[in-house]
């Protein structure tokens, strides 16, 4: 990791170098994204199978690209039962923690003759996109799906990569499965997210898609926005550790890492008063990077992406903290909860040195979809709120009607739009002035 001294300077330099990051500098993979969304569009199963056997080697047709039942029992089978345990006390925890987060319908009304609210509604059909490659993220099938299912979806539709031998993995079956996914479809990439925002004849068009992927995933979701909803545009994973001299060195270490093995553009930056805990924070990755299975990942990620910032006080810390505005914030002060309640730009928050970012990924409940790439500022984690759509209601008796007519007429004159003026003065033409 480079250690560099927080000045303007360095800060603005880092933030650009992290900004690289972004989907939003990939334009040279935009118009393959394209074309595969347009064959997708045009030619529905046809694209989907051949794509899928020119990306994943497996050939499918409409039989086979649904996952099956008997599959679904295969991977219960095949998953160890004390994982499925775990698998099921994870669920527990993130079904309670989002069913905190539900919204309900309300409605005001008053002796005038007004009723004003607004109706909550959950989603019809909600498609949910699961990365494959090198790592079965079966925690971001919960994640995508519980929120869903808890809001009231009326059909989940996932769709995941199969591997070459055409199979999904099981544990990512078996948590579909556990967290309510109604359909379950072997389908990867910017084939998956067309097949899901524009339908085929074996895979229906869903209402919005949420989920992680690839470069390629990240694009069709934003070029498919609008046809379909979307939860956002993700980025690389990020960590960043506010940290002072109290913090444990092997603890911070093994946290930065943590996120680091994600892929070679995941960010891990530590921002300390401390000079002592950066160099014992660098001595300890190099002995982790010693035993961990993806040292090699970690490596090309820290030399690209790994910062140590020291900085003169706590309160630039923060601010630079602030600045970034990091998918996950660690927070490993003296007075944590004090310098919690100074972060205005973090998409989840972990205090004190035993809450480690895994235990947010896997466990305790939060959403680990979250916002990258300094979006925090303006971005939330995935909630039950993605999850459903919001009408206005509005009711005015003729009473109320006309104490409020002149009103309206008059802001309608004003904007010389006379028509709306002539739907409110009709319903009163026929009244003695």
């Amino acid at each position: 990791m480079k250690m560099v001294r927080l000045t303007e300077k360095s800060r603005k330099d880092i933030t650009a170098q992290l900004l690289k990051r972004s989907p939003d500098s990939y334009e040279g993979y935009e118009e393959r994204v394209r074309e595969i969304l347009q064959n997708v569009r045009q030619n529905r199963d046809k694209a989907v199978f051949e794509y899928t056997k020119k990306f994943d080697q497996v050939d499918l047709d409409s039989q086979t690209i649904r996952v099956s039942r008997e599959e679904i029992q295969e991977a219960y089978n095949a998953v160890d039962p004390e994982l499925l345990g775990v698998i099921r006390r994870s669920y527990a925890n993130i079904r309670s923690y989002h069913e905190k987060q539900r919204r309900t319908s309300w409605f005001d009304s008053t002796p005038e003759g007004t009723l004003l609210g607004q109706k909550v509604t959950p989603l019809g059909t909600v498609g949910v996109y699961v990365p494959g490659g090198s790592a079965a993220l079966c925690s971001s099938v919960l994640m995508n799906i519980v929120p869903a299912k808890v809001t009231g979806v009326e059909r989940i539709v996932m769709a995941t990569p199969p591997a070459k031998d055409g199979r999904v993995p099981a544990t990512s079956l078996v948590a579909a499965c556990e967290a309510g996914a109604d359909e379950i479809y072997k389908v990867g990439g910017a084939q998956a997210i067309a097949a899901l925002a524009y339908g085929t004849e074996s895979i229906p068009k869903v209402d919005k898609i949420v989920g992680p992927g690839n470069i390629y995933v990240a694009l069709a979701k934003k070029a498919v926005y609008g046809t379909v909803g979307i939860d956002s545009i993700a980025g690389p994973s990020e960590i960043l550790v506010l940290a002072d001299e109290s913090a444990n060195a092997h603890y911070v270490a093994a946290d930065l890492l943590s996120q680091a093995e994600h892929d070679q553009m995941a960010s891990a930056i530590l921002i300390t008063t401390s000079e002592d805990l950066a160099k014992k924070v660098q001595d300890e990755i190099e002995g982790y990077l010693k035993s961990l299975s993806r040292a090699e990942i970690i490596r090309k990620s820290l030399e690209q992406y790994g910062f140590i910032l020291l900085a003169d006080t706590m309160e630039d810390a923060i601010e630079t903290a602030n600045q970034i505005a990091s998918e996950h914030l660690e927070i490993v002060t003296q007075n944590p909860f004090e310098v919690m309640m100074k972060i205005k730009n973090a998409g989840a928050i972990f205090i004190g040195e035993h809450s480690s970012e895994p235990l947010g990924d896997y466990f305790a409940g939060p959403n680990h979809v979250l916002p990258t790439n300094g979006t925090a500022k303006f971005f939330s984690p995935l909630s039950v709120d993605d999850f459903v759509k919001k009408s206005s209601i509005i009711y005015y008796s003729r009473n109320a009607l006309r104490k409020a007519k002149d009103d309206i007429i008059a802001f309608a004159d004003a904007e010389t739009l006379t028509a709306h003026a002539n739907s409110i003065r009709v319903r009163f033409e026929n009244e003695a002035e």
